[in-house]
């Protein structure tokens, strides 16, 4: 049959097709949204512009420039991200094939590698233009694994080891590339306020959400720090009142029972005045035995941390700060059945540890036309604490005051300081005893330093400084320093750092395991102070890429000499810890690299490995320090997705072999720990206004230290030592009972009891 277009059917068809095209134009409006990011007046190059929830986005060229077309009708949130500065949002409405011009002004952030560093020379500077490399780490950072502590944050930096020093309570501290606890300087605010029995038991309990970022120097610093700052320091530098925000929180749990809650609030009083609070609470009451020993695998703890810092707005811009943290926690571990009321006595083991502190600390600029810069802290520390049936009761206070100039003249950066430290010590233990009993220890140690930094050029300077401290113990101490920097280019930039260290050993608010066990402590002479060298090398390098793709590269070789090192000797007799100032050298030596990626797409990744080795040498004979890894390694992998408002973290850990703390040579546990790994996995929702939603899983390898051993704790069935027969000279002797000759001890650990978990958790925050 013929088919035959009529007038009206043709009308008809046209009407249609008009129609059609007319709707289909209605929904493919071509809007464009064109602009430039800016700094300032600079422009920033390969900067990551998109619309949220869609796929339209673009990344700004080496001029700063972009442009993204084809875009529908609509209302739409566009966003602006790229590393060192915080992330731009708008809203914007585009309608009828809109073009709509748009400059956006970054800000810059503290994730940068030009951010501000205060802890390598004691004065802000720019990062890229310190003499001395200082590694910086902010709270994004640390939210990739959240953790309740500041101990625990620190897991997953490239060269830092948390290091948990006995099985039973948990204790722990910071080593960095290899060296002991002790060596590490834990600083607030660039106040040491963090030492001695402080480091042992006060490192938790500081409010994440009040923390700006942490600076990290590897090396010794005891020029302007003097003692404890041998083998590096840990700067946590809090916010400012003014840049804190109205009220932050962030909670979570895990599936072992553990509760942890960050608060912090800014209170503005008055027009010339800020208030910064922050409250820090957590609980673990849920004993666990995973490993089947009858002991706690984690230690019960119960701790509240209280913080305010207040900020006077004064004339010129001059700095007034005063701060305070008043710290409690009640911690305990030991046989599933302890109780309180088996503290102290001898039926049932338990540790339990009762902490309370709290600290002061202020920074006053002087009204002068020069920069002076008083800065003061006090703090009081008081342990109520026993270990079986052992009691160690300690009080430590530590007042420390310093005085600063800061110069320029010429080409020339100056820095004048004095300073004098307060330390009282004093315990129920050998430490302080005397003739006539136990007797205080109190020490005055007063300073004087200077530090010059010479600009011979832009791409050339030189920081000279030394330190005299005077301690009535030892006479005079002289640390002096040396740096050098030379700015390749803008993207390479090359340090040299050498100096030399100090420290005065106190050895029961350092050494855990002289108070638990069956271990006696023998001082076998009088101490001397240990005294390091050093020698660093450090290489910085920054890659932009045409796609808007940065790569980073920060490298270091280090070199630590050191005299007279106090280390305790487990080896020569099971039953006794010697100390005395080791008759020959230790030496730890190694390379250290860190690699930063982030992709336009959202994909950030941070790379971290440490290769070292730290001997002792006496008698001719070189061997590896105990507790100590050949190799670590650290990885954080981060990737957004943008249109689900998801971010994805798989972070991680690796470590090598480390020497163990065996008893005898009958002891049938492992002589060196296998290499491990702790990874840990976490999913951020962020779709909902001032929330972020996470969760995740931790330790992903269900990994822990009983692997491949017959027990981790000695003895955990006899923790009293009641059924250990001993020899004439104090030796355990192998019984039916006891094969192995063996008697109670915890110190075999090197790495967490904690096994997989899952955990969710909530962030809130207002601006």
């Amino acid at each position: 049959m013929k088919f035959i277009v009529t007038p009206f059917i043709f009308r008809i068809v046209i009407f249609v097709l008009l129609s059609i095209l007319g709707i289909s134009n209605l929904y493919s409006q071509n809007n464009t949204i064109t602009g430039v990011v800016l700094d300032g007046e600079l422009p920033v190059p390969f900067a990551n512009i998109y619309l949220q929830g869609t796929e339209f986005g673009t990344s700004s060229d080496r001029n700063g420039k972009f442009t993204i077309a084809n875009i529908p009708d609509g209302t739409y949130k566009i966003k602006t991200s790229v590393l060192g500065y915080t992330t731009f949002s708008q809203k914007v409405t585009l309608v009828n094939n809109n073009v709509l011009p748009l400059n956006i002004s970054l800000k810059s952030s503290s994730e940068q590698l030009d951010e501000m560093v205060v802890t390598g020379t004691l004065k802000p500077v720019k990062r890229l233009e310190s003499p001395v490399p200082v590694e910086v780490y902010t709270p994004t950072f640390f939210k990739k694994n959240p953790t309740p502590s500041i101990f625990e944050s620190l897991q997953n930096v490239n060269g830092v080891r948390p290091q948990i020093n006995c099985n039973v309570c948990n204790t722990g501290d910071i080593h960095i590339n290899g060296l002991e606890g002790p060596y590490t300087l834990v600083l607030i605010d660039g106040m040491p306020i963090v030492s001695g029995l402080g480091t042992v038991y006060g490192l938790s309990g500081i409010p994440n959400s009040l923390i700006e970022q942490i600076e990290i120097v590897k090396g010794p610093a005891s020029t302007l720090y003097g003692s404890e700052a041998v083998g590096g320091l840990i700067n946590i530098i809090t916010k400012k009142p003014l840049e804190a925000s109205t009220l932050a929180a962030d909670s979570f749990m895990s599936g072992w029972g553990e509760y942890n809650l960050d608060i912090g609030s800014r209170i503005e009083l008055g027009s010339n005045s800020n208030l910064l609070l922050g409250l820090n609470y957590f609980k673990y009451d849920n004993p666990i035995d995973d490993n089947g020993d009858n002991f706690t695998d984690l230690t019960l703890q119960d701790r509240v941390s209280f913080f305010q810092k207040w900020s006077l707005n004064r004339e010129n811009n001059r700095i007034f700060s005063l701060a305070g943290r008043f710290f409690y926690e009640d911690r305990w571990g030991g046989e599933m059945q302890w109780t309180p009321e088996f503290r102290g006595g001898d039926e049932i083991y338990g540790e339990s540890i009762y902490t309370r502190r709290w600290e002061i600390l202020g920074k006053y600029q002087l009204p002068f036309k020069e920069n002076i810069l008083l800065s003061v802290s006090y703090n009081d520390h008081n342990q109520n604490s026993v270990y079986g049936n052992t009691p160690y009761l300690a009080d430590q206070r530590i007042g420390f005051g310093q005085l600063t100039w800061d110069k320029v003249w010429a080409k020339h950066d100056l820095l004048f300081g004095t300073s004098v430290k307060y330390n009282y010590y004093d315990d129920n233990t050998p430490a302080t005893s005397g003739s006539s009993g136990n007797n205080a220890d109190i020490v005055w140690i007063p300073s004087l330093f200077v530090q010059d930094e010479i600009n011979f050029s832009k791409k050339h300077s030189l920081l000279t400084g030394i330190r005299y401290d005077y301690d009535k113990r030892h006479g005079s101490i002289f640390t002096p320093r040396l740096a050098y920097r030379w700015k390749i280019t803008d993207n390479d930039i090359f340090r040299l750092n050498t100096g030399t260290g100090f420290r005065v050993v106190n050895l029961f608010t350092e050494e855990h395991a002289a108070l638990t066990g069956a271990r006696e402590v023998v001082i076998a002479e009088d101490l001397k102070p240990e005294r390091s060298i050093n020698v660093n090398l450090n290489y910085l390098k920054k890659i932009y890429s045409n796609d808007g793709t940065f790569i980073g590269l920060d490298a270091s070789a280090f070199y630590t000499y050191f005299n007279n090192v106090i280390l305790p000797d487990y080896d020569t007799n099971p039953n006794l810890i010697i100390y005395k100032n080791l008759d020959g050298k230790s030496v730890s030596k190694g390379i250290s690299a860190n690699l930063d990626f982030a992709f336009p797409a959202g994909l950030k990744i941070l790379l971290g490995a440490t290769l070292m080795d730290v001997s002792n040498t006496t008698d001719g004979v070189t061997q590896r320090q105990i507790l100590t890894e050949s190799f670590s390694g650290t990885w954080s992998i981060s990737y957004t997705l943008r249109n689900l408002n998801l971010s994805v973290d798989y972070t991680g850990n690796l470590y090598g072999p480390m020497r163990l703390p065996l008893l005898s040579e009958l002891d049938p546990r492992q002589e060196y720990s296998p290499t491990w790994s702790i990874q840990n996995i976490q999913f951020t929702y962020s779709g909902v206004k001032d929330f972020e939603f996470y969760g995740g899983i931790k330790n992903l390898l269900d990994w822990t230290p009983n692997r491949g051993n017959p027990f981790i704790i000695a003895r955990a069935n006899d923790p009293f030592d009641k059924n250990v027969q001993f020899d004439n000279s104090g030796n355990a002797i192998p019984t039916a009972d006891n094969p192995y000759g063996l008697t109670f001890d915890p110190s075999y650990v090197y790495g967490p009891n904690q096994g997989i978990r899952g955990f969710l958790g909530m962030r809130f925050r207002l601006n």
